[in-house]
């Protein structure tokens, strides 16, 4: 059966191909794409291209519907709503990669379960105490998912940073208790009010250098840094600093996961805990997904938080 998916090109960029899809085989479910997010790492390799390594695959925040089942996979129905697979209106995966979701009127284009996993594993590695002071430095997507988390948890301050205002605005209506932008020109003034505070552990998700310096400015004497963004490239800090600071650093990238975050990120996502609806700016066809990536990567595009494919 034929269908369409993508294939990121070497010097940047992405063409739109046709696929053979053969009838699931043994384990396997196949899923008809409905939607599938577009994560930072897409637009990195968009922007980049493949050859600079680090290639992202044609996505793998897919939601879908099962349309046939292999032989020896159980515990799924053809129509089930699923959280698999990509950038492919159609697809065969592994059941065990398949993730049945609840029955729900919240659209599909919602239901971003992988990043939202993602987040999941990020809060697991805050090793939070009952009465922490939490900081998250970049307040995109996935730092404002930070954010609605640790503001239902027990954290006795959640403050957010990052140099957008309306990112700041959402923060603060997703229950962060104070904002910053570390570009205006009061800020140094603020520095040593904030790092009075005694903030136990930064999370650090904008993915920039930039970010990881704040991060290591803000945290308390041997406190925690949370390195959950991707910063591509070297890394450099102080030697001294950290060696006097006494600081912990973990990495919560998806590869550190200590558990299965997808069923935990399905409920809180069905519970209402994790709310998408303001964070979805833009939703559009396959044909659409090079222009909107090529705004996106060169910056003309500006209110962009989180992008959505509609497969179908």
């Amino acid at each position: 059966m034929k269908a369409k998916s993508i294939r990121y090109l070497p010097k940047g960029g992405l063409e739109i191909i046709e696929i053979d899809v053969p009838k699931p085989g043994p384990g396997q479910v196949q899923i008809r794409g409905s939607a599938c997010g577009i994560c930072a790492w897409d637009l990195h390799t968009f922007g980049n291209g493949t050859d600079a390594g680090h290639a992202a695959p044609p996505g793998h925040e897919g939601i879908g519907y099962v349309t046939a089942i292999g032989p020896g996979a159980t515990g799924f129905e053809v129509g089930d709503r699923v959280a698999a697979g990509g950038f492919f209106t159609l697809q065969n995966v592994s059941a065990d990669r398949a993730y049945l979701l609840p029955k729900s009127d919240l659209a599909d284009e919602y239901w971003m379960v992988e990043p939202v996993s993602c987040v999941v594993t990020g809060i697991d590695h805050c090793n939070l105490r009952i009465g922490d002071r939490v900081a998250v430095v970049g307040c995109g997507f996935m730092g404002l998912l930070h954010v609605q988390a640790l503001a239902h948890s027990f954290a006795d301050r959640v403050l957010g940073f990052d140099v957008v205002n309306e990112r700041l605005q959402l923060a603060q209506d997703f229950g962060a208790d104070a904002v910053y932008d570390p570009t205006d020109e009061e800020f140094e003034e603020l520095l040593p009010s904030l790092k009075a505070l005694g903030i136990d552990t930064v999370v650090e998700a904008s993915g920039a250098q930039a970010g990881f310096a704040l991060s290591n400015c803000l945290v308390r004497r041997g406190g925690r840094i949370n390195n959950f963004g991707w910063i591509h490239g070297p890394v450099t800090f102080v030697g001294d600093e950290w060696h006097g600071g006494g600081y912990t650093i973990v990495n919560s990238s998806p590869s550190a996961k200590i558990r299965d975050t997808f069923p935990v990120a399905i409920r809180l996502i069905d519970s209402g805990l994790f709310r998408l609806e303001r964070l979805v700016t833009h939703v559009v066809p396959l044909e659409e997904m090079p222009n909107l990536l090529r705004g996106v990567v060169s910056g003309e595009i500006s209110s962009y938080i989180k992008g959505v494919v509609k497969l179908s």
